[in-house]
């Protein structure tokens, strides 16, 4: 599986951006699509994640109610819906499949990823 992250750049607070992760190669029908970030000097933190299926999603509580994870199945596109950006969302974004089992507790840890995308900047500014 490739991943190509891409939509992010630079916007100002309570702003909102769109991030796609299109997945080419062999793609599971189990497993999940999860958005990570890393700012620097920091560990990566989940997002949010969504079944290949689209079924489940999971959001962090940091994001919930402002960022949004979608999928369009027919175009094997993963989104990330961020709306009222905060300054303290600056990073930049990873998205990371796996095709284990979801699970909560799991799909939280970038361990359980095989495949990861190059990422994509996000810059709030004030």
């Amino acid at each position: 599986v490739q991943l190509q992250a891409s939509g992010g750049g630079l916007v100002q607070a309570g702003g909102s951006l769109r991030l796609s992760c299109a997945a080419s190669g062999r793609t599971f029908g189990s497993g999940a699509v999860a958005w990570f970030r890393q700012a620097p000097g920091k560990e990566r933190e989940f997002i949010a994640a969504i079944s290949w299926s689209g079924v489940s999603t999971y959001s962090a509580d940091s994001v919930k109610g402002r960022f949004t994870i979608s999928r369009d199945n027919a175009k094997n596109v993963v989104y990330l819906q961020m709306n009222s950006l905060k300054l303290e969302d600056t990073a930049r974004y990873y998205c990371a499949a796996h095709n284990r089992v979801w699970s909560i507790a799991t799909i939280q840890l970038p361990g359980t990823y095989d495949y990861w995308g190059q990422g994509t900047q996000v810059t709030v500014s004030s």
